[in-house]
């Protein structure tokens, strides 16, 4: 009887430390894309993720969560194979989380563009020079250095002297997306897009006035006349596109997935 009880203790406990293993993140590592069929994935509520995900990989399953940061943290526990969201984002996320890498291959590529009013082809000229000179002189490339660090977080934003001579540039931005358009801890609207649009305000002679909004509403205040330019990691669509003008795009990006390493 004694012998009896005793296995069936050996066998609970062996049952138990499985579940606590399988629960604590024992999942096959990921090197690259073509491991991601079948797995499961940790998405962000109400965003296309899950629906790209699916048209490269259909038998992928889904874990839902309120924020993309919790989708990482889910991926860092155990408790997903992988986090799926727009690839500088979770570049972003990565380099402060050690653990925690992007798959060199994306799952869907996207270019992104800042948007003016259709009828300003002026504007749109001037974001696309400006780009072109970034590009030529060697300014993108430390851009990108400063707003996408391997590691930490991004650097302080540069200044730039903007003598206002000829008015104000409006840029409306959704301050959510960083590395692109964040708050800083001084409170102000920094970011990759912020520092290339102040360069298109110095190329014109105007002041930068940074309207912060949800990014919802950024088509819309443009349409409107509200404000004169818009950007904060855009992704470049024909259905936009039948709303406003697009620059020339400035950052290939689409969706990513990030893995625990």
């Amino acid at each position: 009887m004694f012998k009896k009880t005793r296995s069936v203790v050996v066998v609970v406990v062996l049952l138990l430390f499985s579940v606590i293993i399988y629960g604590c993140g024992a999942r096959d590592k990921i090197t690259s894309t073509g491991q991601l069929n079948g797995k499961q994935f940790a998405v962000p509520t109400g965003t296309v993720a899950d629906q790209l995900v699916l048209s490269k990989f259909p038998q992928a399953k889904f874990q839902y969560y309120n924020t993309v940061l919790d989708c990482c943290m889910a991926v860092k526990a155990g408790k997903a194979d992988a986090a799926a969201y727009d690839e500088p984002i979770l570049k972003n996320i990565a380099a402060k989380n050690p653990g925690l890498a992007v798959l060199p291959e994306m799952i869907t590529v996207d270019n992104y563009g800042f948007a003016v009013a259709p009828d300003n082809q002026e504007l749109k000229t001037a974001i696309d020079d400006v780009v072109r000179e970034l590009k030529a002189n060697g300014t993108y490339d430390q851009m990108m250095t400063r707003w996408f660090p391997q590691s930490g977080s991004p650097d302080h934003m540069p200044a730039i002297k903007l003598d206002g001579g000829r008015g104000v540039l409006k840029l409306g931005t959704a301050a959510v997306t960083e590395p692109f358009s964040f708050v800083d801890g001084s409170q102000k609207v920094v970011g990759f897009d912020i520092e290339l649009a102040s360069y298109v305000a110095q190329k014109l002679g105007m002041k930068l006035e940074v309207v912060n909004m949800d990014f919802g509403a950024m088509i819309p205040s443009l349409t409107a006349g509200k404000v004169d330019m818009i950007g904060a990691c855009i992704t470049i669509t024909d259905e936009r596109a039948q709303k406003v003008l697009f620059s020339e795009p400035y950052y290939q990006g689409g969706i990513a997935a990030l893995v625990k390493q």
